[in-house]
């Protein structure tokens, strides 16, 4: 009887677990998608469940923005590209987990236990887990819904971090968006809207947003299937052209480097080898966004087809090909390379990103966004700088050929990025021989009138050759691939084209004399003045004929500030001269005789530095007065933008603030703590070199100690500028301490002149500061520069 009620009370208080539902039973009310990993949609809960029967079983996964913010400042563009990860679904007991794999460390080698051993040593990433929703035999049945409707793109990191307000995704106002959410046989793509509220919301988002507390955009997942075995890993080199993939082999031999580098690249084969020429087993498609307008679409065609010429010239018949895409295909859809046409409230970057094997560095898909406000800043700037309105019905073909010369070159720049290629900024030193160099318009002078005629090139450049030679080429063995890699690297040399990257230039304080964003020309020095004679004779030219009828007056300024900063880039290569060091990418065995580095010449870094100076000066920076006479302030109706210059003087263009913006640029570019360490370094390996002291004593000569020079107005501020500027170097915490010793030596020298010029009416107010500045060595900053307008992308 004991027994008997024992039992009961167990029975009584043991859980009851319920059968998990079938799949069939569960799903019979919902719609159903098969293909690579099917799903489905139960509509009368909003919800999507995935098939999963495939565990432990290695795929890509691919997160995306389909439908953006808007805004260039906060970065949340139309079409963008999220992580491609390697993932796998695993199960344990009524979860399943969504782990990313750890490609960065791996043991290739035959031995299980070498294997697991850094499968164990690196941790891997589960990025979701799911509760079973329904089984039948070995197939589960997972609710995606709330990962699908959670913010897997990092939007409220990215807000947060652009000061635009705290969000987070709102499941409530969020939904699964069907028509873009498909299965095919090799991959699963979902989607859905995504609605962020906020609070505190910046004047970005306010900018963009009917309602800046709340703001919806796509999300889309894509699942993929692995690509086919018999891709080819290409060996990188630095001077190949191409990004490095890269990951590090613990079974390597202690004789070999763990790092095994290859170049990013799409998959491309001929049908015959051997042949001189042949058509590719699969040739590269590029998609045109078909809501790109003409002619702007024609020349986004040209420009991307211009890489076909470069295939053909290794031996390949329509390799390269560029389609508009279908009406009923999505564009983040993984099987398509496409180019998006992207908008946003501002002008901003356009770009190429890729969906890369994170296994073998393969190219999957390219997409290409292109911004399209880019095409309206050329003609901008094509107009100001020749000013054709001069009757009501001017013809300004000729300004919109350039600008259209221009979105050919930068789809053929971003399509570039997608076939694995990185920039070089060097390319211009060889006569604009790549399209992945940034490009300056180039301007000449005929008979004292500007022209564009020849302002951007057309078609593929030598590098652009060398650098799809070396990727793409077909080679019929491995032995011969080793030799043919080694003898087009040797061929772009002895051409000698010019090669540096992002890694080596784009912050201006890098060493390198070569490779500059936005420039012109083999002689930085000579280029620079040849433009400042092109920026002296367009602003003479600015005027009434600028606009067109209907435009008001204080327009004007729209086409003054690009060409009054038309120098600010060719001003960047050549300080880039002073404490400048020659040198290339090159290995052991690349040259008989290594180049290594050189230091710039002596007298090259002289003519640098007094161009540098002659930048701030009141002669330089002076606006012509018909001008100034003309431009009113902001017209009522119009407003001042971010493209305005910044001023002191309320709604009126402020032509002392813009002085002082630019003369800043150019003292910012010269006096960076990393280029005066070099220059101080030189000065004490190479004769005849400046030293730091006679630099800044130059500075402080032509602003300061010179009497009766010119002043337009301008003096007194760009005084004020250059001490700002040298007293901010001077306190950097970068800055070597014999090189802080260097400019104090000239501040002493600065203050002696102080106690020698009695007239002068700042003279108590800064023998307080230096003496501050003596005491504490702190610098109390007079006032606080204005920036300039926003300059790349041109």
């Amino acid at each position: 009887m004991v027994r008997a009620c024992l039992c009961l009370i167990i029975l009584m208080v043991s859980p009851v677990r319920a059968a998990m539902p079938d799949i069939s039973e569960f799903t019979q009310d919902m719609e159903k998608q098969s293909g690579f990993i099917p799903f489905y949609y139960d509509s009368s809960n909003d919800r999507v469940y995935l098939q999963i029967s495939r565990f432990d079983t290695p795929l890509l996964f691919q997160s995306s923005l389909p439908h953006g913010i808007g805004s260039n400042d906060i970065g949340l563009d139309r079409g963008q590209l999220g992580d491609t990860r390697l993932v796998q679904f695993e199960r344990y007991g009524n979860k399943v987990m969504l782990k990313q794999l750890n490609t960065r460390y791996r043991a290739l080698s035959d031995n299980k236990f070498e294997q697991q051993s850094i499968d164990e040593a690196f941790a891997d990433s589960v990025i979701a887990g799911f509760s079973v929703a329904a089984a039948s035999d070995n197939t589960v049945l997972i609710d995606y819904t709330p990962y699908l409707l959670s913010d897997i793109h990092g939007i409220a990191k990215r807000l947060s971090g652009t000061k635009q307000g705290s969000y987070k995704a709102d499941a409530s106002r969020s939904g699964v968006y069907l028509p873009k959410s498909k299965a095919f046989v090799k991959n699963t793509e979902l989607e859905a809207m995504v609605t962020f509220g906020g609070s505190n919301p910046g004047q970005y988002v306010s900018q963009v947003a009917p309602d800046p507390e709340s703001l919806s955009v796509h999300l889309h997942h894509s699942f993929i299937a692995l690509p086919e075995e018999g891709y080819q890993q290409r060996a990188f080199h630095p001077y190949s052209g191409y990004w490095k993939f890269s990951y590090f082999d613990y079974a390597t031999a202690i004789s070999v480097p763990m790092e095994k580098k290859y170049i990013i690249r799409h998959r491309l084969a001929k049908k015959d080898p051997e042949a001189k020429t042949s058509e590719p087993v699969e040739p590269i498609v590029y998609y045109l966004d078909p809501g790109i307008p003409e002619p702007v679409m024609s020349a986004l065609k040209e420009g991307a087809s211009w890489w076909n010429q470069a295939f053909e010239a290794i031996g390949y018949e329509n390799a390269f090909q560029v389609k508009v895409l279908p009406e009923d295909a999505d564009p983040m859809d993984v099987r398509y390379n496409v180019i998006q046409w992207v908008h946003r409230a501002t002008r901003g970057w356009s770009y190429g990103s890729s969906v890369i094997d994170p296994r073998t560095g393969e190219l999957i898909k390219g997409h290409v966004t292109l911004g399209s406000l880019r095409v309206r800043q050329d003609y901008l700037i094509a107009l100001g700088l020749t000013s054709p309105f001069t009757s009501d019905n001017a013809d300004t073909k000729a300004q919109q050929e350039m600008a259209l010369a221009r979105i050919r070159q930068l789809s053929a720049h971003e399509v570039g990025h997608t076939l694995g290629i990185a920039h070089n900024f060097a390319a211009s030193e060889n006569g604009r021989e790549s399209v992945m160099d940034y490009p300056h318009p180039k301007i000449t002078l005929e008979n004292g009138n500007i022209t564009l005629n020849d302002a951007y090139d057309s078609g593929m450049g030598e590098w652009d050759l060398h650098a799809v030679a070396y990727g793409y080429q077909d080679y019929v063995s491995e032995q011969a691939e080793t030799q043919g890699l080694a003898q087009q690297i040797e061929k772009a040399r002895t051409a000698g084209l010019h090669y540096k990257t992002d890694a080596d230039t784009r912050a201006s304080y890098h060493a390198s004399s070569d490779g500059h964003m936005w420039d012109n020309g083999a002689d930085p020095i000579a280029a620079f003045k040849e433009i400042s004679l092109i920026r002296q004779k367009a602003l003479s030219r600015l005027g009434i004929n600028t606009i067109q009828k209907g435009d008001s007056l204080s327009s004007l300024e729209d086409a003054l500030v690009p060409v009054y900063l038309l120098h600010r880039y060719q001003l960047e290569a050549v300080a880039k001269q002073v404490g400048g060091i020659d040198y290339t990418y090159e290995l052991k065995g690349d040259n008989a005789s290594p180049q290594g580095q050189s230091v710039v010449a002596a007298q090259t870094q002289k003519q640098a530095v007094a161009l540098l100076i002659e930048a701030t000066t009141p002669e330089y920076l002076r606006m012509p007065e018909s001008l100034l006479s003309l431009i009113p302030p902001t017209a009522f109706g119009d407003d001042i933008t971010r493209e305005h210059f910044n001023g002191r003087m309320g709604r009126m263009l402020d032509p002392v603030s813009a002085a002082e913006s630019a003369a800043d640029h150019a003292l910012k570019l010269l006096l960076q703590p990393e280029r005066l360490n070099r220059v101080s370094w030189q000065h004490s390996q190479v004769r005849g070199m400046l030293s730091v002291e006679q630099l800044v004593s130059r500075l402080l000569d032509t602003h300061w100690y010179r009497k009766g020079e010119a002043n337009y107005g301008l003096n007194d501020r760009l005084r004020y500028v250059t001490l700002n500027a040298v007293m901010r170097v001077a306190m950097d915490k970068d800055l070597a301490p014999e090189v802080k010793a260097s400019i104090d030596a000239a501040l002493t020298d600065f203050d002696d002149w102080l106690d020698d010029d009695s007239k002068l009416p700042q003279r108590d107010i800064l023998r307080a500061r230096l003496d501050h500045y003596w005491e504490t060595g702190e610098w109390p900053s007079l006032f606080e520069v204005k920036p300039l307008p926003p300059g790349s992308p041109i």
